[in-house]
């Protein structure tokens, strides 16, 4: 049986020498080698222990906390998802046209206006997760939700701009899923 190994610990490999244990992943070790830089080698691969230190018993790593507090930290946070402007809106312009005859029609790119209705869009998701957070009860919950799949659902004549579908406003689904998610 192999001598699990912790971070910290010493090693000598036959092709990159003397290194360092950074990590410990599901497959094996990283190992900073002195010569070749860091390496990931599976656990089963042959090497001389020059000072062994014990692993946690947890054997999670900080860099790996920290990856995956960034990820909760992005996907939870106030930051917009690259969200693709369909082929055929690309370059174009969107242009109002004031009924009066004395007023100048207003341009701008549409890719600047898309923008902005994603910016909505993840904005209403962003108020969402803090209702659902909040100390508010069910009910009190439910009836705000039933204001924000409103907007969803006005918003979805926008939906023509999106180049992926999945990325679109819903309305009805939203509150659906929410009553399944809070109420049980």
């Amino acid at each position: 049986m192999t001598t699990l190994l912790g971070i910290g610990s010493r090693i000598s490999h036959t092709e990159f020498g003397d290194g360092v244990v950074i990590n410990l992943k599901a497959t094996g070790y990283t190992i900073t080698f002195l010569q070749h830089g860091v390496k990931v080698l599976k656990f089963d691969t042959p090497l001389t222990i020059l000072e062994a230190i014990e692993p946690d018993g947890d054997l999670v790593s900080l860099f790996d906390v920290e990856q995956a507090l960034a990820r909760v930290l992005q996907r939870w946070s106030d930051q917009t998802e690259v969200v693709p402007l369909g082929d055929k809106w690309k370059g174009g312009k969107l242009i109002l046209k004031p009924g009066r005859t004395d007023l100048v029609p207003k341009e701008m790119p549409i890719d600047g206006f898309f923008h902005k209705i994603v910016m909505v869009r993840d904005r209403l998701r962003v108020l969402e997760q803090r209702i659902n957070a909040s100390n508010l009860d069910d009910e009190e919950k439910v009836n705000i939700q039933q204001y924000i799949t409103r907007i969803y659902g006005s918003l979805t004549s926008f939906n023509l701009l999106f180049k992926n579908q999945n990325q679109q406003f819903v309305g009805e689904k939203v509150l659906l899923l929410f009553f399944h998610v809070v109420l049980g």
